[in-house]
């Protein structure tokens, strides 16, 4: 894998660019190794930018062996794997209020105790409803199958996985 690392890293953040889907893939892997359970994770991206991609990618690692897709129409699924998975796309949600209709808090205002982990696609619809802490993964098409992957956290309770996560993946490709 080729996976290299780009621009200025912030204590709390850092970069990487894939070539192919196939690295974002082997990244989303590297992630899932890493990955605690109570973990929330915001993807932010344009359609087709590969949050889905991370996602199936990642849930494959944590031993989800079921179809793993985008929520977009059921607005959350949930995965059995080593831990449960509660993956969130926030694309079609209009107001605020509709968060709470479908359980939206339930999941991620006590995550860190939680054992299983939480994935929020298009989290950037609604940034005042996200949690206090969590890990944003910007993923930004910057060619036709390359990508940069911007790790980091938000609020203080996940700089130290960043930091690790980080070493990690510079390590694991």
């Amino acid at each position: 894998m080729a996976i290299s690392f780009i621009g200025e890293k912030a204590n709390n953040m850092f970069t990487c660019t894939t070539h192919s889907p196939e690295e974002t893939e082997g990244l989303a892997e590297l992630v899932g190794k890493r990955i605690r359970e109570g973990t929330v994770l915001c993807l932010v991206g344009d359609l087709g930018a590969g949050k889905t991609l991370f996602v199936k990618s990642l849930a494959r690692t944590l031993g989800v062996e079921g179809s793993v897709t985008s929520p977009t129409f059921n607005l959350m699924h949930v995965y059995d794997g080593i831990c449960p998975i509660y993956h969130f796309d926030l694309y079609r949600l209009k107001r605020e209020e509709e968060l709470d209709e479908i359980g939206f808090y339930e999941y991620t205002e006590n995550a860190q105790d939680s054992e299983g982990l939480v994935i929020i696609e298009w989290p950037d619809k609604f940034p005042s409803c996200m949690p206090k802490d969590y890990v944003e993964v910007r993923i930004v098409q910057t060619g036709e199958t390359e990508r940069a992957l911007t790790f980091s956290s938000v609020g203080t309770y996940y700089d130290k996985f960043v930091k690790e996560l980080e070493a990690f993946v510079h390590l694991g490709h």
